[in-house]
């Protein structure tokens, strides 16, 4: 199976959306070999802005841009777009709902042999709980392709998570998205895993596996994390047994939390939560390391085999 890290998807859209459309800026704080957008910086040079290790000043200086018209789109790893310049996102971004696209790579565990300093795993607790602020999280690269574009279509901020780990091709080119609905695959009434980027395809993978052992689920990619696609979680609720979540990211405030809200107030329903249970990560292997944390094919599949 064809495997493209999310990161080199986003580099190479904004190649293609810088050439259709000449407002979209990108801004880098010294990492562009590494979040991709370096070829953006190569094709149009006039257009991109390192702004050095400097994070805070990165979400400053893309804010000034969006109050003249420009889209801009400024990346770093999660850790520090997230982390390091909440503030300025908070106050300088959201509160007066300017239109800037905060493409974060590098996110979850899966950042692996970086280590625990460098695994961001609060970032969508921290992002979707922002006024005005929209929150993404692709699973492959086709996915992640059409959500480079598509947010550069909505007024606002937004939040889009990246990964570092080359992950499978999971949809067919041209394949149709949209932003707060999520994409339903299979119609198992077994249970359901509602998973969002990396673990999209270690979910499609556990359900291939069940359906060798008779056990039919479906998984729901939870593409968009906020507004979250609230009409597929009811429903998968009311239509199949078990409700499971999983996310490279801190079960506390990422996709299992959003979930569990969800159904609190519209569908009671026990729900469990794959994730990293409130602890930091390790340094390793990305993929020994979604298996030390229980969120690989394995665990997953585990999880409808428990009587």
């Amino acid at each position: 199976m064809k495997k493209i890290a999310t990161r080199q998807s986003y580099g190479e859209a904004l190649v293609s959306l810088g050439k259709e459309n000449d407002q979209v800026v990108v801004l880098d704080a010294d990492l562009s070999g590494a979040t991709k957008t370096n070829f953006f910086a190569k094709e149009f040079p006039k257009r991109f802005f390192n702004v050095g290790i400097a994070e805070q000043n990165l979400m400053a200086t893309a804010a000034g841009l969006s109050t003249f018209g420009k889209i801009p789109y400024a990346s770093t790893f999660a850790v520090f777009a997230a982390g390091r310049a909440y503030d300025q996102i908070r106050t300088s971004i959201c509160y007066p709902n300017l239109n800037v696209k905060i493409c974060a790579t590098h996110a979850g565990i899966t950042v692996g042999e970086d280590g625990a300093t460098h695994q961001m795993l609060e970032d969508l607790s921290l992002m979707r709980t922002l006024p005005n602020m929209t929150v993404l999280s692709t699973s492959d690269d086709t996915q992640t392709r059409w959500a480079v574009k598509e947010i550069a279509k909505i007024q606002g901020p937004v939040y889009l998570r990246l990964c570092r780990l080359a992950t499978p091709v999971i949809y067919d080119e041209g394949e149709k998205f949209e932003i707060g609905k999520a994409v339903q695959i299979g119609e198992g009434t077994d249970g359901t895993v509602i998973a969002t980027g990396v673990t999209v395809a270690e979910a499609i993978q556990a359900k291939e596996e069940l359906a060798k052992e008779g056990i039919q689920i479906r998984v729901l990619d939870m593409h968009t994390i906020k507004p979250i696609d609230r009409e597929a979680i009811v429903k998968a609720a009311k239509e199949t047994k078990k409700i499971v979540t999983v996310e490279d990211h801190n079960i506390i405030g990422g996709l299992g939390s959003a979930v569990c809200e969800v159904l609190a107030e519209e569908y009671p329903t026990k729900v469990t939560r794959m994730g990293i249970h409130d602890c930091f990560g390790k340094s390793g292997p990305a993929e020994a390391l979604m298996k030390e944390f229980g969120i690989d094919q394995t665990a997953i599949k585990q999880q409808f085999e428990k009587a």
